[in-house]
């Protein structure tokens, strides 16, 4: 499944705080800042819907066509562990990305089985309820998600859902 997902405005500030933490975290592992890197950084914060590695590559090249494919599948892990990037395990040996915007609340993930479109809700109740779970067991939470598989109603009813390719 490859979809185009337009480029989006997005803040400069938090833009500029993400790109300098980027920069920042790449120093800390010893990795050196290239125009690559930073083209996968500007594709990857420039985009409004989830997207695969694959996409990345293509949002990147349009932006500098010496990224490799090689460059984006070994950023990605790295931006994913600075936690500038959300990375959503789907299954099906498919994962998609999407910008960690910072002080935005918990989110909770809606996958459509019959299109695999992610549909994000905002869960303020989940910081709540992970701390309260490993408190349970005197452990203290670091991360969670929640994931839940749905099917289309608007498939089923009416036979035709706009983001269901037949």
């Amino acid at each position: 499944m490859t979809v185009w997902v337009p480029l989006i405005e997005i803040d400069t500030v938090s833009n500029d705080a993400a790109r300098n933490k980027f920069k920042s975290y790449l120093g800390t592992k010893g990795l050196r800042v290239t125009n690559q890197r930073l083209a996968i950084f500007e594709a990857a914060f420039g985009q409004s819907e989830h997207y695969t590695a694959e996409e990345l590559l293509e949002f990147a090249r349009a932006i500098d066509d010496s990224v490799s494919r090689a460059t984006v599948y070994r950023t990605l892990p790295i931006m994913v562990e600075s936690a500038l990037l959300r990375e959503v395990d789907i299954g099906k040996n498919l994962k998609y990305y999407l910008p960690n915007v910072e002080g935005g609340t918990e989110v909770a993930q809606v996958i459509c089985l019959d299109c695999d479109h992610i549909f994000e809700i905002e869960a303020p109740f989940m910081e709540w309820y992970g701390n309260s779970v490993a408190s349970k067991v005197n452990q203290r939470a670091v991360s969670q998600r929640l994931q839940v598989s749905s099917r289309c109603n608007k498939l089923r009813e009416a036979g035709v859902c706009e983001r269901h390719s037949a």
